[in-house]
């Protein structure tokens, strides 16, 4: 009896997608199904490259087919990836950036542009399309976190406009106002000034297709926050804390902006910083210096997922003041981060099937 593709896809239709508890085959993920004797072929596209589940889908695929169908097919499955989006093309504003992601904290030196540039290049080192605005114009620290704070983007005429061309490294498209400005002298500018150069970021940058914008925020709730969600879209934000009471006092007033309902832009999750102090010859050693599950216990109060906890090790401050993001190392802060990517594009992915499409913030004077 020779096998067919309605077969196989009826037991596909068993296999239910973890995070959006619908079946492959309704969610359209099954594609180009083949029955060639006694192997099976197709592929799975996934709503993210940097999927964490793609082996638990990989296993209950075939585990389906054999239950199913029979134990003795070959079974070759390819994992590909679409990146979801609920922006692409509703704005002329970055018509081809599918996500805008806004990296936030209530406070500084919790480490959020730390944060921004591995987390950066972790959703790159999937295969993602990925850019990277450093809109902390005060204090730009992305171009030495990735060793191009001597280098210039460059300019290009488009539709008579001049664009500007982000400079890239490790495979991640950035600019930031210290490509702009001299290094040794502070940027001093009112609010206007510097919100009028986010804007320049977003729409005279040549940015093309994208699958995911990150967007390196001042600390706290300023200007530049109000700009960049009455500018574009945003998909949705990330909030950064450290365990301890008082950045955690900070990072509640930072979430709930985006909460509120005239702002009203998803949280995408809480990550914690400098959760704990692990020494490099006592890799299993863990010291809460700063307290304990401060970032959790905040996720849980306010009901937004929690993506995962940062340790402190020596090796991060080496990694950012080298230029070479402690993502490009082995250890387990690397782990920690790439972990954090997967958990970020796993609840992007969740939020664009389960909420309404992103607009632009129209607040009333």
């Amino acid at each position: 009896m020779s096998i067919t593709k309605q077969q196989i896809l009826n037991a596909l239709a068993t296999v239910e997608e973890p995070d959006l508890k619908k079946d492959l085959v309704s969610l359209n993920m099954i594609k180009d199904v083949a029955v060639e004797g006694n192997t099976v072929s197709f592929a799975v596209m996934l709503t993210t490259p940097a999927c964490p589940l793609k082996e638990l889908i990989r296993s209950r695929c075939e585990e389906a087919i054999h239950r199913d169908v029979s134990k003795a097919l070959e079974i070759n499955i390819e994992m590909k990836a679409d990146v979801t989006s609920t922006r692409l093309g509703l704005s002329p504003t970055l018509p081809k950036v599918k996500n805008i992601i806004a990296i936030s904290s209530g406070k500084g030196g919790v480490g959020k542009s730390t944060v921004s540039a591995n987390l950066a290049i972790a959703l790159a080192n999937t295969g993602a399309k990925v850019g990277l605005i450093d809109a902390d114009i005060f204090g730009p620290s992305i171009p030495v976190m990735f060793g191009v704070e001597d280098e210039k983007p460059g300019m290009v005429e488009e539709d008579g406009k001049n664009k500007i061309i982000p400079l890239k490294q490790y495979e991640v498209s950035l600019i930031s106002i210290g490509f702009l400005a001299p290094s040794d002298n502070a940027i001093v500018w009112r609010g206007p000034m510097a919100s009028s150069a986010l804007r320049q970021f977003i729409g005279d940058v040549k940015w093309g297709e994208l699958d995911y914008l990150l967007i390196d925020l001042p600390p706290g709730t300023s200007d530049i926050h109000l700009t960049l969600v009455q500018s574009v879209p945003v998909t949705g934000a990330l909030v950064v804390t450290t365990p301890q009471k008082v950045a955690l006092e900070d990072a509640k007033k930072g979430l709930m902006m985006f909460q509120q309902k005239q702002i009203n832009v998803p949280v995408l999750g809480v990550v914690e910083n400098m959760a704990y102090f692990t020494p490099d010859e006592l890799p299993d050693n863990k010291y809460y210096i700063f307290g304990k599950d401060g970032g959790a216990d905040l996720a849980e109060k306010y009901q937004v997922p929690f993506l995962g906890q940062i340790p402190i090790v020596q090796s991060i401050r080496e990694s950012g003041d080298e230029g070479k993001p402690a993502i490009l190392s082995d250890g387990i802060t690397a782990d920690s981060f790439q972990k954090i990517a997967e958990n970020l594009a796993q609840q992007v992915a969740i939020r664009n099937a389960t909420l309404d499409e992103t607009v632009k913030v129209e607040l009333k004077s």
